[in-house]
């Protein structure tokens, strides 16, 4: 049938053409008015397809179900989660209308994912969401777009060629900045200025985490404190690592966020406690726990704006071309129950007019 198609077409086209040549013919003079109308027609039907196309379309993209994983190593109640979907509501998403979450954890466990990871071959996934070190666990990913939310460096970590650059199906926020490295030894000089041996817990196993240790350096040399490097390789040497902080001699802790320090930070800040140790940490999560003081990004927010590149993803956008964002206002949050335990007097200090909020 189709080469029958092509045939008459031809033989319509090389008839027209013959008739167009002889214009002295009284038989293509009757013909002209009839190609006339139904040029117009034509014309009038591809018109009105094209303004029908866009109304369409957009139908078609408001009634299609976009389908999200998410994947963490946090567990429920999640505050990112519930800032993700907060986002995502602000740009028009519905859950159940025109968005669809399967949501996957494995609390303390990134390898833990890697059974519903390899879920997202099974091609029916628009986007894959990875909180924190669960992004760890999804390096291999290539068949969907990633969406990530890590605390450290995703170059590193090999899932993207560059911040500006991603260059792959990965791209999202990273909560590593230097600048704040530095900062949180200042803050913490100025909430205690005996300050002088400062121990420094962190998590080998954290992408860009010697990049952290040398801006710590440095900032120590510059305010003369003596750093004592308090190394840990993951969930199982925390225990140990508090062991070996509190031999120490310090005169207070600095811990380094990261997933796993996130999820003992309830533990850490005892131990600080415990010790008479003021204590700085990266997140505000640190503080509402009982750590005495944070300065960083606040994560939920993070997490809404997060929603955007979702939506942008959704919409078409190649992660590719989408650089990874850094936060760029961040938060100082002291705990005012914590600074009385441990005999520290802020009531009167000026360090309680920069902070961005208090916890009576």
């Amino acid at each position: 049938m189709q080469p029958q198609r092509r045939t008459v077409v031809v033989k319509q086209k090389s008839s027209l053409s013959g008739l167009r040549l002889s214009t002295s013919s009284k038989r293509c003079q009757r013909f002209r008015p009839n190609l006339a109308a139904m040029r117009r027609r034509d014309f009038i039907r591809l018109v009105g397809g094209a303004m029908a196309w866009p109304v369409a379309a957009q139908s078609q993209e408001a009634t299609k179900r976009y389908h999200i994983l998410w994947f963490s190593t946090q567990s429920l109640p999640d505050p990112f989660l519930d800032g993700f979907r907060e986002g995502m509501r602000a740009r028009g998403y519905v859950e159940g209308k025109n968005l669809t979450f399967e949501l996957h954890y494995a609390p303390g466990d990134p390898a833990g994912l890697r059974q519903a990871i390899s879920e997202l071959r099974r091609g029916n996934i628009d986007l894959a969401v990875s909180s924190g070190p669960a992004t760890r666990a999804m390096t291999e990913v290539t068949e969907v777009p990633v969406l990530f939310a890590l605390s450290g460096d995703p170059v590193e970590l090999g899932i993207v060629k560059s911040l500006g650059q991603p260059g792959g199906n990965f791209t999202g926020s990273t909560f590593l900045s230097l600048e704040l490295a530095g900062k949180r030894v200042e803050l913490l000089k100025d909430i205690f200025p005996k300050l002088r041996r400062l121990a420094v817990l962190s998590n080998t196993n954290h992408p860009g985490e010697q990049s952290e240790w040398r801006a710590t350096r440095e900032a120590c040399r510059e305010l003369e404190i003596t750093p004592v490097y308090v190394p840990f390789a993951g969930p199982r040497e925390v225990e140990a690592a508090l062991g070996a902080a509190a031999n120490a001699r310090a005169d207070a802790l600095l811990v380094f966020p990261d997933a796993t320090t996130m999820v003992h930070r309830s533990r850490i800040a005892q131990f600080a406690i415990d010790q008479h140790l003021p204590s700085m940490f990266g997140w505000s999560e640190y503080c509402e726990a009982g750590g005495l003081a944070s300065y960083g990004a606040n994560q939920r927010a993070t997490y809404f704006s997060l929603a955007a590149y979702a939506d942008r993803i959704l919409r078409g956008e190649r992660p590719a071309d989408l650089p990874v964002v850094q936060p760029t206002k961040f938060e100082f949050v002291v705990n005012l129950r914590t600074a009385r335990l441990l005999g520290i007097e802020l009531d009167e200090s000026s360090v309680l007019f920069r902070t961005n909020r208090v916890i009576e």
